[in-house]
């Protein structure tokens, strides 16, 4: 595995477009564990809640850089994908962050197997790995020279709706 600082500075470094496929049901040990907490016992979303993120994402999509990701996901929803969901994707799409959710329920998974990653401009792409638990190992960070990543982004848009949409029906 690449160091996470090799991802960020890719992150950094796209053009275009940086796409985000996230297919766990539960990324608890990563990220803001404590908001995470705060969600569970009923609080408040904090103010200035993920405004590093905000902050990155807006530096890119003022710049007319496209961010955005799909969730490959199954109802009912876990605790985590609650938090998520409901202050994670809210919160970032103000940055101009897009979502889209492609809800496998009732439906074959059109991408099962793809792993969890990051493409930037349809050829850099960072696997991100996981352990059970939910807690971020790395990125193994490589081209995309077969397509396969950018195959995995044309299905899971193919198959996915806008977040908005899927939110009005699902949210909690």
């Amino acid at each position: 595995m690449t160091s996470s600082s090799s991802f960020a500075e890719l992150f950094d470094a796209f053009e275009h477009e940086a796409f985000r496929l996230e297919t766990l049901d539960d990324y608890s040990q990563s990220g803001n564990v404590d908001a995470y907490r705060a969600f569970l016992a009923g609080e408040e979303k904090p103010d200035g809640y993920n405004s590093a993120w905000l902050n990155e994402v807006s530096r890119h999509t003022a710049a007319g850089k496209l961010v955005h990701r799909v969730h490959v996901l199954s109802r009912p929803l876990t605790p985590y994908l609650r938090f998520e969901l409901g202050w994670g994707y809210r919160t970032n799409s103000e940055a101009g962050e897009q979502f889209f959710i492609l809800d496998v329920t009732d439906t074959p998974n059109p991408i099962a197997g793809a792993p969890d990653f990051w493409l930037m401009d349809g050829q850099h792409a960072a696997v991100m790995e996981y352990d059970d638990a939910g807690k971020f190992l790395g990125a193994d960070v490589a081209t995309d020279e077969s397509g396969r990543f950018a195959s995995y982004r044309e299905a899971a848009l193919a198959h996915a709706e806008p977040f908005v949409d899927w939110w009005a029906k699902y949210g909690e």
